[in-house]
């Protein structure tokens, strides 16, 4: 027995160092512009844990009426613009605060719309972002500007939705990232009126996602001359997610495949050994009711014995069950209904795949290849999860007023575990001629009793603005399809993550609003993506009867006229 223990103790002693190397190794870095751009356009970086830890919140312009979800009368606020920190007195001017951040730290996204008094011409006030506790601005200029104006930097990092979106209607996006070593602050001033909810003057709605390291890291605070000086890199980086090409350079054997799928039946799994990375998946399906299969079709994965993935293979991909021709970072859709996916998705011993086709009628699989590689397992790998749920032809309650009245929480999955949220796809057949996402994403990690996330409406969350339909893409938020947005019908929309994602070492728990502006039927289907270490658990099962059910192919299909 004492030898057993004494060996039992090397080994965990041999852990330990194994481990504080690791983190030594990785954490020795200076955190620059430069390392972060590269950090984004790495998808090995989100399959372990992050190092130097940090974690990721958002400075939003929720209703700072919501104050407890114990309070239903307020916890539906809904004047989400105009809501700032506090207001300060400098040089004669009045500055309103966005975020007031101790670092180390980095902004890593920046969403915004806006107008002016009345829904009128916006002022285009002045944006400052003060870092290290600086008397004088880093950045400053006007806010149009600078997220999506191009004096910071061009598309796809700064730019807004569709250009056939008007322009007081689109959603502007940075994800140019800004380090600082100690402190952030950003200010908005303006020269009309701005009141609190912008209920008589100027509207502003904002997100910041921003990171805050663990103490100790090393971050050298961005400048203009800085971003000068990252001219090269950030070229090569803007080519890069323009492209959006799927992992290719790491795959040391692709498996090619294909068949016919009978009703209830599937495939047989494939297996690979490990430790590997399977990194890029494609798939192209053929049937006589095509929606039908890519809602019907599941993709499920087994990784080291437990099941990581259960996910119908159309919202894996994020166009929903239509086919919608579309690129981002992590998934594509070709014009010839071709599915691909370069997530990550590392294991240490085995991985199995599987499709399991739950529908009436036979499926043809014309391409299906799977492409993998090598990957170094160690303490902070993690296994990459997408689960899938449905609220099928549920009622909506059209709000009255901002009362938040007919609106509900709808949880998009809760994880107790280890991990890193990464992203998710939401598909909407919506009943009515009318915007059916008033609602707002609440992110509880780790236990919170308020969400670190609050934001200002389902489309500001997947980066567009004001219910639009028009179809957009970037690397990191998509809408494929918008038009059930207000003429009812489907719609799909993607938010995924890279320097934004979301890190939790207990818990996270995802919620979004369900908000709509009629009464009216609803199918609402949240698909999520994240990864987490061996172990973790989460609450949303697989669901073959739902899957199964017959998809609507209009809004007559939920709802009488």
């Amino acid at each position: 027995m004492k030898r057993c223990s004494l060996e039992f103790l090397v080994v965990v002693f041999l852990c330990f160092l194994m481990n504080l190397a690791i983190h030594q190794s990785a954490s020795a870095e200076t955190v620059t512009l430069q390392t972060l751009l590269q950090e984004m356009v790495n998808r090995d970086v989100l399959a372990r844990v992050p190092s130097p830890a940090y974690t990721c919140r958002q400075a939003s312009s929720y209703d700072r009426d919501s104050v407890s979800p114990d309070d239903p009368t307020t916890w539906f606020a809904n004047w989400d613009r105009s809501q700032f920190i506090r207001s300060e007195e400098k040089d004669g001017r009045q500055e309103h605060v966005l975020l007031d951040a101790d670092g180390p730290g980095a902004i890593v996204r920046f969403w915004a719309t806006w107008h002016g008094p009345g829904g009128g011409q916006f002022s285009n006030g002045t944006l400052r972002v003060y870092l290290d506790h600086a008397k004088e601005p880093a950045i400053e200029g006007p806010i149009a500007e600078m997220i999506d104006g191009g004096k910071l930097t061009g598309p796809p990092l700064s730019e807004g939705v569709s250009p056939k979106t008007p322009y007081r209607q689109r959603g502007h996006n940075l994800y140019l990232p800004i380090p600082y070593s100690k402190h952030c602050k950003i200010t908005y001033s303006t020269e009309v009126l701005i009141d609190r909810g912008g209920k008589k003057g100027e509207a502003l709605y904002y997100q910041i996602n921003y990171r805050t390291y663990e103490e100790g890291t090393e971050v050298e605070s961005f400048s203009m001359d800085r971003l000068k000086a990252a001219e090269p890199v950030l070229e090569k980086i803007q080519e890069t997610l323009t492209d959006c090409e799927l992992p290719s350079d790491k795959l040391s054997e692709i498996i090619e495949g294909g068949g016919s799928l009978a009703p209830g039946d599937a495939t047989e799994p494939i297996q690979i050994q490990g430790p590997a990375a399977i990194r890029r998946l494609r798939l192209q399906l053929k049937a006589d009711d095509l929606e039908q299969a890519l809602r019907s079709t599941i993709l499920e994965i087994r990784c080291d014995g437990e099941q990581t993935v259960w996910c119908p293979v159309g919202e894996f991909v994020g166009t929903g069950y239509k086919i919608r021709p579309y690129k981002s970072w992590y998934t594509q859709v070709a014009e010839d209904g071709t599915l691909a996916c370069g997530w990550v998705m590392p294991f240490e011993k085995e991985a199995s795949l599987q499709l399991h086709n739950l529908s009436s009628q036979g499926i043809d699989i014309t391409l299906g290849e799977i492409g993998y590689g090598d990957w170094d397992w160690d303490p902070r790998s993690m296994h990459f999860h997408a689960t899938w749920k449905q609220l099928t032809k549920v009622d909506a309650v059209g709000h009255q007023g901002q009362s938040g009245h007919g609106a509900i929480d709808v949880n998009y999955v809760t994880v107790q575990g280890q991990g890193l949220y990464v992203g998710d796809t939401l598909t909407v057949v919506n009943g009515a001629a009318s915007w059916w996402g008033e609602g707002d994403e609440k992110i509880f990690v780790d236990g919170e009793k308020f969400p670190s996330h609050f934001g200002t409406g389902t489309e500001d969350y997947y980066g567009y603005a004001w219910c639009r339909p028009e179809f957009f893409q970037s690397p990191f938020h998509a809408q494929p399809e918008g038009g059930g947005n207000l003429e009812g019908g489907f719609s799909v929309n993607s938010r995924y993550r890279a320097l934004d994602a979301i890190p939790f070492q207990q818990s996270i728990q995802f919620d979004m609003e369900l908000w709509h502006w009629a009464n009216t039927k609803i199918s609402y289907a949240p698909a999520t993506f994240w990864y987490a270490r061996p172990g973790a658990t989460w609450n949303v099962k697989p669901d073959p009867a739902t899957a199964a059910l017959e998809v609507a192919k209009t809004k007559e299909d939920l709802a009488s006229p």
